[in-house]
């Protein structure tokens, strides 16, 4: 990909020809410090963790026994070859209300198992998705915390002129809470990343990490969440998008009362006005969307538009482009009658219709990616994912351990279990619980009972592998 730079030297003639004009943008800020201390609290890191797929055996190389590639294959996979894995991925968020709900991206929390907000003060609460929305990749989540958070609130982001200074607040690169500042650099940009398509552009720096993040005004109100990134590298190149507040102020209200995010619909198909459909139909521009079919017994066959129609206002808001009708009719309440403005046959006419709601098919259910609660464990320790059998003199061959090594010997290890995400393995030898030996697998199992009903979070195990101990902390809960 290549990039070029232009300068223009007319720019500076303009700079000139305006200097006389007043100023009706406000100055650069002499300091970003105070917004940045106020605000800082209100961003949250998001920390989420899934669990891929072994691959199946057939992608794992099958080498002759005994060749050096064996060798070669076993060290590279390691001794969990086969198993699931677990990937931890980083985001940001911002908190809307002091009970606890935040916003961040549908990417950020998207097919995860677990999700950990970690507040400005370094506390983590486990956290529930509430709804999420993939067309705006915009998700809702709902913390428990013991006492109000602080939260900001969305501002009015068709006040956000090119040029305005903003800040944002985010974790890039899984750094801690960081705060850059820019300007917006444009508005209205479509960048393929869904139909409803509005971003704001900003020079702020937005990095990985950054995403679910909020975009400020400098009166601190959140005009934007931080989404998407234009970058050959990576890195921020100082082109940024964001998710205008209007939109997602809409759409996360419909996440908080419904789950999902509930769109009107009007039953047209529509495409743009071309220079040649314009010269075509006789019309004055290239303003409007065309409405090229209608949906039998829909709203607006109902309310009387035909194919040929240009849709030029909707609900008293002008229509410049095929790409804001849908937007706008999607932000439209369900059961509301509107006025509809169209160009037939050169004249204007209008129309009432009845907004319908979309049918989007199966819907995004709140947290259907997250971890349903396990079955019933049989006992306290396959709920830790071990499976034990006596250090006998049949564990003491198959696993080579030494003869005055005592203990329990570990058989097996449940996957996604506390035990695996502790790299513990068969063959390894649990010589003490909580600092008392143990010599059979009744002796672990009622020392965990115990440490249970005491309300212990934690057993704590000292375990020998290969000759060497080591202290291994299993969570209880």
């Amino acid at each position: 990909m290549r990039f070029a730079l232009a300068f223009c030297a007319a720019a500076f003639c303009a700079v000139l020809a305006l200097a006389g004009t007043p100023a009706l943008a406000r100055p650069a800020p002499d300091s970003f410090a105070d917004l940045a201390a106020k605000l800082l609290p209100t961003v949250v890191n998001i920390a989420t963790t899934q669990t891929l797929k072994a691959p199946p055996p057939s992608a794992i190389p099958n080498v002759p026994p005994g060749s050096p590639l064996e060798d070669l294959f076993k060290n590279f996979l390691g001794p969990n070859a086969g198993r699931p894995k677990h990937v931890t991925s980083l985001g940001s968020g911002f908190v809307i209300d002091p009970a606890g709900f935040i916003v961040t991206n549908n990417h950020v929390i998207e097919d995860s198992d677990q999700i950990t907000v970690t507040l400005n003060d370094g506390s983590s609460l486990p956290a529930k998705i509430v709804g999420r929305d993939t067309k705006t990749d915009l998700a809702l989540l709902k913390v428990t915390p013991k006492k109000p958070l602080p939260a900001t609130h969305f501002g009015d982001s068709d006040k956000t002129r090119i040029g305005d200074w903003v800040m944002a607040i985010g974790d890039p690169f899984g750094l801690g809470s960081t705060v850059t500042a820019g300007i917006v650099s444009a508005r209205n940009r479509d960048i393929n990343a869904g139909p409803y398509d509005d971003f704001i552009q900003t020079d702020a720096p937005i990095n990985r990490g950054n995403s679910g993040g909020p975009l400020f005004d400098m009166d601190g109100n959140v005009i934007g969440i931080n989404s998407a990134i234009f970058s050959p590298s990576g890195g921020s190149v100082g082109i940024g998008f964001s998710i205008p507040s209007n939109m997602a102020r809409d759409v996360v209200a419909q996440l908080k009362q419904f789950g999902v995010a509930r769109r009107g619909w009007i039953g047209v198909r529509i495409q743009q006005v071309t220079d040649e459909i314009a010269q075509g139909m006789g019309l004055p521009g290239t303003k409007g969307a065309l409405v090229a079919d209608v949906t039998s017994g829909g709203p607006a066959d109902k309310a009387g538009l035909k194919n040929g129609d240009v849709v030029v206002g909707f609900d008293s808001k002008p229509v410049g482009d095929s790409r804001e009708l849908p937007r706008i009719v999607a932000a439209t309440p369900i059961g509301k009658t509107v006025n509809v403005d169209v160009l037939r046959k050169g004249k204007k006419q209008s129309y009432k219709i009845v907004i319908a709601k979309l049918d989007e098919g199966p819907a995004d259910k709140p947290g259907k990616k997250l971890a349903p609660p396990p079955p019933k464990p049989k006992s306290k320790i396959s709920q830790l994912g071990l499976s034990l059998a006596p250090l006998d003199d049949g564990a003491r061959a198959k696993y080579k351990l030494s003869g005055n090594l005592q203990g329990v010997v570990v058989s097996d290890v449940a996957p996604e279990s506390p035990a695996a995400d502790k790299n513990l393995r068969p063959g390894d030898v649990i010589v003490e619980v909580q600092s008392q030996p143990v010599k059979s697998p009744t002796d672990i199992e009622a020392r965990v009972d115990a440490d249970l009903k005491a309300g212990k979070k934690v057993e704590l195990m000292l375990v020998s592998r290969n000759g060497e101990m080591t202290y291994v902390g299993l969570r209880l809960d």
